[in-house]
């Protein structure tokens, strides 16, 4: 029997739950009260005729036939997203939502201060900024623009190559004083090394699945790698323009050891006519190829 068509506001409580993990966190984020958001919830669940969630000490979590219900549901929330950035254009050059994807280390170390140099210039612009290692999937609109540290392969994708972002060691001072400074690759396996518990797509073939057993301190949260390079845990990979900028770390052994991304700015190819979007989008091309070369980002 066909079920009668579910209103999206149910669907947006919903999800809110399921990524809150309770109806007072919900509420906040919608800005909803908690008993308006347990009604929307048992209506979904009347509707579909299934539990959605159960109670723990964790709070509240999703169900198996929430669990199918989520994915659908999250791809309604960004396509819901990204209709109301393209209606929200207007005629105006500096209004309106620019929906920006990028790297965890891409997000909090070299995107905030060219976010912050473009909102000086163009205050009505609003920014919102998705860190993630999955890279958001433009066609479907779940981001206006992204930085990838992949090419990207699909034609309807409009993307310039900022430059080549190569990986390289580095050492908190602290470490090199306890611990020495490594003379030859060799040397790497008596350090406390920094890395990855699943090698990401991005490294692989780049020799890390080797050196996977060696990982003293292990994270797939590459903000949390660095936090512990520069809490002087061990020897860890860095951006190089990154590790360059930072004095309380040191190179290690950079003459042999390097792993090579390339930074590409992407947007979708139909948003080339929403004027907010490529303005932003041309300031982020000028702000990353100075970052590439090495250079800080002018503060106007």
């Amino acid at each position: 029997m066909a079920l009668d068509p579910i209103d999206w506001t149910l669907l947006r409580s919903f999800l809110a739950v399921a990524d809150h993990g309770s109806l007072s966190g919900a509420a906040r984020a919608l800005r909803l009260t908690q008993p308006t958001l347990g009604r929307h919830v048992r209506q979904l669940e009347a509707q579909l005729r299934a539990k959605l969630f159960t109670r723990s000490a964790r709070g509240l979590l999703p169900t198996e036939a929430a669990g199918e219900l989520l994915p659908h549901a999250r791809l309604m929330a960004s396509t819901v997203a990204a209709l109301e950035r393209a209606a929200s254009a207007g005629a105006e050059v500096d209004r309106g939502t620019v929906r920006i994807s990028a790297s965890e280390i891409v997000g909090a170390e070299i995107l905030p201060p060219l976010v912050a140099a473009f909102r000086r210039t163009h205050p009505l612009v609003e920014v919102e900024l998705v860190l993630s290692n999955r890279n958001e999937n433009l066609l479907q609109r779940e981001a206006d623009i992204a930085v990838r540290m992949v090419r990207p392969t699909q034609q309807q994708l409009v993307a310039r190559k900022i430059g080549d972002v190569p990986v390289r060691l580095f050492a908190h001072r602290s470490y090199v004083k306890r611990r020495g400074m490594p003379a030859v690759p060799e040397d790497l396996m008596a350090h406390d090394l920094i890395g990855y518990d699943r090698i990401p797509a991005v490294f692989e073939g780049g020799g890390l699945e080797a050196l996977r057993p060696q990982f003293r301190l292990r994270s797939d949260n590459d903000l949390a790698q660095v936090a512990l390079l520069r809490a002087g845990a061990g020897i860890g990979g860095m951006q190089a323009q990154l590790g360059a900028r930072d004095r309380s770390l040191v190179p290690v052994l950079h003459r042999h050891v390097e792993l090579p991304l390339e930074m590409w700015l992407v947007m979708h190819g139909d948003l080339r006519e929403s004027r907010r979007v490529r303005r932003m989008y041309d300031f982020l091309d000028a702000g990353l190829r100075a970052h590439v070369r090495g250079k800080r980002p002018a503060r106007t």
